[in-house]
């Protein structure tokens, strides 16, 4: 499907999948919200344009959450990810309610607990806030949503009476389109909890106070009383304002994505977008054709989508990763995929992300998948992945140099984990030597064109070559017109005698 020819808000729905995850909340939690915001601003008499900021107001209203999770850690505990479902309906006016948030800041963590509640306590917590709220708003601006959707997303802390943040904006002052995603966003919540009369009760205490009292009288239980039997997914793209907004920059998309990912934790600032880059350079070398070229470098983008749904404390743990840690680290490509394959035009980019992990003597997470099961822009993906990595700092050691890098990555092409010629592909991206040859193959072939010398003797065509290694028959084409070049024939029978005598028929 053409960028053209896609809808933003089918992508959108899509990648807000991750939003949900990055706040510990129920998968669809925002698409909910965003119908019922929707509902309610026609209920409201609100215009075809004003009803599209309420849309993407709604959907993406935490945008910024990752903005702060570093933070939010060190503040409050590494387990503050798991306190994130508490603190969005928490009414900080609320002694009450703030009280109860405080009786779960660092539980687990032993003496250390106290620590936290003395940070709690005294540190103030406008920056963390003021964080979220700009982060969120320059996404928005990044994915050209417009201003008004901006400075909604940018006003999602204020409250009606005045006791909110940044700016401390009350009634009117504050967008309609935050005054509405914050009560359909609550009636979700509380629907969930408990159902109409725990939306009631909340309504009751908060109405006048964080909730605008007009959107609350709007409100009613029939708004929210079908989401449990319809598809809610696709009730929120038919319910997208006209004229649909068009996916014409799926790479601008993609980008603001990443960066949404890569803000989780200082540690893994620009990685998603240093392994786009890479992906994109390496694929050029590889002479991967356009279309598999720009959906390798979009996986680059996305690929860690999934670390959203790790806690930070995870990611920045100096230590060795526990049982349970490593349980959840194992399934963050599987959460990438999960993400991105709800989207139809996000399908081909989230079988590679799923790759990513992967090994090709099967020794990867979290399939175990081997060399036969790997297309070239997933070994590639793997190799810049672990390039770009391996030359940023993390918890557990300092960066390496980026000739330290390509040394470690050669050193897992001759333990049979990544590509070779992959390998070669990344590290000549990145400005590094790799040897002429990474194999002791004959003739100089790539582990790539032994795979396609063997389908070739076998009498397979460029169409089913490009169809079992998923790559493209211009490919596949280019794969087959190099080895007849370096082994010196022009027709099959002589490659197939050629790897029979070179003994090249088992892996």
């Amino acid at each position: 499907m053409a960028d053209d020819e896609l809808r933003l808000a089918d992508l959108l729905c899509a990648l807000s999948v991750s939003l949900d995850l990055a706040m510990a909340q129920p998968l669809e939690k925002s698409i909910r919200s965003c119908l019922v915001a929707i509902r309610l601003s026609r209920r409201l008499g609100l215009s075809a344009v004003d009803q599209r900021t309420v849309y993407y107001a709604t959907l993406l209203r935490h945008l910024g959450c990752t903005a702060t999770t570093h933070e939010e850690a060190d503040l409050m505990g590494p387990g503050v990810a798991y306190l994130r479902p508490l603190m969005e309906r928490t009414d900080p006016a609320s002694k009450r309610e703030s009280l109860n948030v405080l009786r779960q800041v660092g539980k687990g963590t032993g003496v250390r607990r106290l620590q936290y509640l003395a940070r709690t306590l005294t540190t103030n917590e406008a920056p963390v806030l003021l964080a979220i709220c700009e982060v969120g708003s320059m996404l928005a601006e990044r994915l050209r949503l417009g201003p008004e959707v901006a400075a909604a997303i940018y006003q999602s802390m204020e409250r009606w009476d005045g006791a909110g943040t940044p700016d401390g904006l009350a009634g009117e002052e504050i967008a309609e389109a935050t005054r509405i995603a914050e009560v359909a966003t609550q009636a979700v919540i509380f629907t969930s909890l408990g159902g109409p009369a725990a939306v009631e009760a909340a309504f009751r205490r908060r109405q006048g106070r964080w909730l605008d009292p007009s959107v609350v009288e709007a409100y009613d239980q029939e708004l929210v009383s079908d989401l449990e039997g319809i598809d809610v997914w696709q009730e929120t793209l038919d319910a997208e304002p006209l004229p649909h907004g068009k996916a014409d920059r799926l790479e601008e998309v993609a980008e603001a994505f990443a960066h949404f990912v890569d803000l989780k934790s200082p540690y893994l600032f620009g990685h998603s977008t240093g392994v786009a880059a890479l992906v994109d350079q390496a694929a050029h070398r590889l002479r991967l054709d356009d279309g598999e070229r720009a959906t390798a470098r979009q996986a680059g983008y996305l690929h860690d989508l999934g670390r959203v749904a790790v806690p930070t404390g995870v990611w920045e743990r100096s230590s060795g990763l526990r049982r349970g840690d490593w349980e959840q680290v194992r399934l963050h490509p599987y959460q990438s995929e999960r993400i991105l394959a709800r989207s139809t035009a996000l399908e081909p980019v989230a079988a590679l992300v799923a790759l990513h992990h992967e090994r090709l003597d099967g020794s990867g997470y979290p399939r175990q998948s081997k060399a036969p099961e790997l297309p070239v822009a997933a070994r590639l993906l793997a190799v810049a992945d672990v390039f770009q990595a391996l030359t940023q700092e993390r918890p557990h050691r300092a960066a390496l140099s980026p000739e330290a890098a390509a040394d470690v990555v050669l050193g897992e092409v001759g333990a049979g984990r990544l590509d070779g010629d992959c390998a070669r592909a990344v590290l000549e991206a990145a400005g590094q030597q790799a040897p002429g040859r990474l194999t002791s193959r004959p003739a100089g072939l790539s582990e790539r064109e032994v795979e396609v010398l063997r389908l070739l003797a076998r009498g397979r065509s460029n169409a089913e070559i490009a169809r079992e290694l998923v790559v493209s028959p211009r490919t596949a084409e280019h794969h087959v017109q190099h080895i007849y070049g370096k082994i010196g024939v022009s027709t099959r029978a002589a490659a197939a005698l050629f790897a029979m005598q070179h003994g090249l028929f088992t892996p």
